[in-house]
């Protein structure tokens, strides 16, 4: 049968949901799962383009997409974000994978993504490729609040066709999921019983600058990569200091100073 599922989550979309539910009209069935709290309108644009949507309690991008994918009833399912798109060349490509019975049970996508509306082709994002696409048996979402990525049961390879995707277009937008990203990254080390160094707040975020700006070129994106780069940098302070802090709580630190009439 070679039948496909889209499966996408949505959050409050705004403009961007209706350029990604027009690419995937050639699929099986769009599955959206809508976030409850979701007040722009988005779950209206979902019910114009599926009539598969329902509500569904969002914890983290994990929980969401394993509660979902036992109910894919096709074959395939690839998984996208409302801020993504597919190319017409990906969408060629897809249709050819799923058609062949030779093909692997998943396919990492190159996407690529623009930064407060400029297309970045360097600080890393250039190779930036995600497993989007799985027999739907044989895949499932690892167990982590930020950055979860499908388990594949078998072979694994790469698409080099792109999907597009409209990350963060002002700082309003990248600050608004900053905090909590950080905070789910710090829970997910502590909960794995990582210790926080010092090295990890003066360090890691100088390494992670070094990387993305001048190792991997994101100075020839210009200002947007000048910023992208400070950005990811002071991301990577505040999950260790964050870490640092649950520790701190965890082994009886103080939230206030102590009462100084005491």
């Amino acid at each position: 049968m070679h039948e496909i599922t889209v499966l996408i989550l949505i959050p409050n979309a705004g403009d961007r949901l209706e350029r990604c539910l027009r690419s995937v009209q050639w699929v099986d069935d769009i599955f959206c799962v809508v976030d409850p709290s979701t007040s722009d309108g988005s779950d209206e644009v979902a019910r114009r383009f599926s009539q598969h949507v329902v509500t569904h309690e969002y914890v983290n991008k994990a929980d969401q997409c394993n509660w979902a994918i036992p109910q894919i009833e096709t074959e395939w399912t690839l998984v996208l974000d409302a801020d993504e798109w597919l190319s017409d060349s990906l969408v060629e490509r897809i249709q050819k994978t799923i058609r062949d019975e030779a093909s692997a049970n998943g396919y990492r996508i190159r996407r690529r993504s623009y930064f407060f509306g400029k297309l970045i082709d360097h600080c890393g994002w250039d190779r930036d490729y995600n497993v989007r696409l799985f027999r739907t048996a044989k895949g499932r979402y690892t167990d982590q609040r930020v950055h979860a990525t499908v388990k594949v049961d078998g072979a694994i390879e790469s698409i080099d066709d792109p999907m597009y995707h409209d990350d963060k277009r002002n700082f309003e937008e990248y600050f608004a999921t900053f905090q909590r990203f950080t905070s789910w990254s710090a829970q997910d080390l502590f909960d794995r019983g990582y210790i926080a160094k010092r090295s990890d707040v003066t360090l890691r975020p100088v390494a992670r600058f070094i990387k993305m700006y001048i190792l991997r070129r994101g100075f020839r994106d210009g200002f947007h990569g000048a910023v992208l780069c400070g950005l990811a940098a002071f991301s990577v302070f505040t999950k260790y200091a964050k870490l640092w802090n649950l520790q701190r709580l965890a082994n009886g630190g103080d939230e206030r100073p102590p009462d100084s009439s005491s």
